[in-house]
């Protein structure tokens, strides 16, 4: 052999992949492929853990204590508004390309649709008996004719109002006349009728609470009441009306969401209405309250919302530029709603509702 032959053999040695070296094969390419699989699942689990998060959350809303700052009662009067995550979440996951997140939205969509998807239909139906309305005026409103005109424009037959001032009570009964001949107000709330009146009569909603109302006669409790009880005379017989303002609610960084003064307002109504004796009876008024609230389970253990069962969306009322919660309620029981909405808005920082029913 030839120096030239040797150093060419040499030159393709050193070109020539090692035989002997470990080639490449599927079983070593396998993890790879493997993991390429597996990512999406991977990806965005702080995503599904807070989607899985917001649906137990909404599920689980009346596991969660009153004792500290009502806060389950607060999370219940806003817990339409945890929707709102969802598109977020949804958001985040589609960014993230993570199905692990796509699936675990799953459960809030499920758990939000049972608790609202019901409001999302329109549920009303024509026809009824007699429309009611009602509306907290505001005290501050600057316009109470003006408020008591687009009442009357409801074409209602009962309208109830509260927190009436004593400075534009004389404007409303003077505007409210001719439409509604019958009228009776105690103390801030009111009801006007074209329909005759009779039986009526404040209701105590407790507000005088404690030691000092012990020492308090009757009549100076009734006083500061802010409700109360008539008959309205219709072609289909009596019908029990109550008008209400509850308590308001507070909120402070020390005592919480506090609803003491209205949740007893609410258990005064709760035991006024189980003794009733007409088996048609509407309750209008501003509760301070959605219905959502554990806090009003004396009243909708055995009234409906006319919102709830024949109305179309949610029917927020406060406050009136943003409404975010219907606290102004129709409830209703021995008699069935046929439609339920809200009215445009007025001088008070409150809508107004209103709602057919018939029996």
């Amino acid at each position: 052999m030839t120096v030239t032959d040797t150093t060419m053999q040499l030159e393709t040695l050193e070109t020539r992949p090692d035989a002997t070296a470990p080639r490449p094969t599927g079983l070593h390419r396998a993890p790879s492929t493997r993991f390429r699989q597996a990512a999406p699942w991977k990806r965005g689990l702080i995503l599904a853990s807070l989607a899985l998060l917001l649906g137990l959350l909404m599920m689980l809303h009346a596991q969660f204590p009153n004792r500290i700052g009502n806060l389950g009662s607060l999370l219940e009067t806003f817990l339409p508004w945890f929707g709102l995550f969802i598109p977020v979440l949804l958001a985040g996951a589609l960014w993230r390309r993570s199905a692990s997140a796509m699936l675990a939205l799953l459960l809030p969509v499920a758990v939000w649709l049972s608790l609202f998807g019901g409001l999302l239909t329109d549920k009303s139906h024509a026809g009824g008996d007699v429309t009611v309305a009602s509306h907290n005026v505001g005290a501050a409103n600057s316009d109470p004719s003006g408020t008591a005109r687009k009442l009357i424009a409801s074409g209602a037959h009962v309208l109830a109002l509260q927190e009436i001032t004593e400075q534009a009570r004389s404007t409303y009964e003077k505007e409210l006349a001719k439409a509604y001949p019958y009228h009776t107000v105690q103390n801030t709330v009111g009801l006007w009728s074209k329909l005759p009146l009779s039986n009526t009569k404040p209701v105590d909603t407790m507000i005088d609470y404690g030691p000092l109302a012990s020492t308090k006669s009757d009549e100076d409790k009734m006083a500061s009441t802010r409700a109360l009880r008539t008959t309205v005379a219709t072609s289909k017989g009596p019908l029990a009306v109550y008008v209400a303002h509850l308590g308001s609610v507070r909120v402070n960084p020390r005592g919480g969401f506090s609803t003491g003064h209205r949740d007893r307002g609410v258990q005064a109504l709760g035991k006024a209405i189980a003794t009733e004796r007409n088996p048609r009876t509407v309750l209008l008024g501003d509760l301070n309250g959605t219905t959502t609230d554990r806090a009003f389970k004396a009243l909708t253990s055995q009234m409906r919302s006319t919102q709830t069962t024949a109305g179309d969306g949610f029917g927020f009322t406060w406050p009136a530029k943003f409404p975010i919660a219907r606290i102004d309620q129709i409830l209703v029981k021995g008699v069935a709603p046929t439609s339920s909405w809200v009215l445009p808005t007025t001088g008070s920082d409150h809508l107004p509702v209103a709602a057919a029913i018939k029996w």
